[in-house]
């Protein structure tokens, strides 16, 4: 009876750790003062981002507008094991996102521009109390010079 508990306990253990929560799900809207743009890029100065489950990944909509009144409006729904997904909609510079869970808080994304230069990579954290997030981003811009750059996010 004992090993059969020890086995059930196991492989409780296995799948909780298999299915992690998502503490990045729901509405983030920027906080544009604790915000870093990267060089060249035109400062955005509004961002609502919405995370909602989506079987075993997210759905990701964007809608937001930057300092020169471009608009950024692009959605996604994707799996956390790290492969391509389009990115559709306008405003960004990369149309493909592949991202992964590294546990309840974080996620890692890698960004690019098929067909072009631009090849990104991204770190989301939630904040231990949960009510903000800051995603770091770098790597090459479409113009081929290096880029990084920070956005820091409050939870609504």
């Amino acid at each position: 009876m004992k090993s059969i508990l020890r086995i059930a306990l196991a492989m409780t253990a296995i799948a909780a750790g298999a299915f992690c929560a998502d503490n990045t799900l729901g509405t983030w809207k920027l906080n544009p003062e604790k915000s870093k743009t990267p060089a060249g890029q035109s400062k955005i100065t509004s961002l609502t981002v919405v995370r909602e489950a989506s079987g075993d990944g997210v759905k990701v909509t964007v809608k937001g507008e930057r300092e020169d009144k471009s608009k950024i409006d692009v959605s996604y729904t994707a799996k956390y094991d790290g492969k391509d997904v389009a990115v559709m909609g306008t405003g960004l510079p990369y149309d493909t996102v592949a991202i992964k869970q590294v546990d309840d808080n974080t996620l890692t994304d890698v960004r690019s521009k098929k067909g072009g230069k631009y090849k990104g990579s991204g770190r989301f954290a939630v904040s231990k109390d949960g009510k903000t997030a800051t995603l770091t981003t770098k790597g090459m811009g479409e113009d081929g010079k290096p880029f990084s750059g920070t956005t820091a996010h409050d939870k609504q």
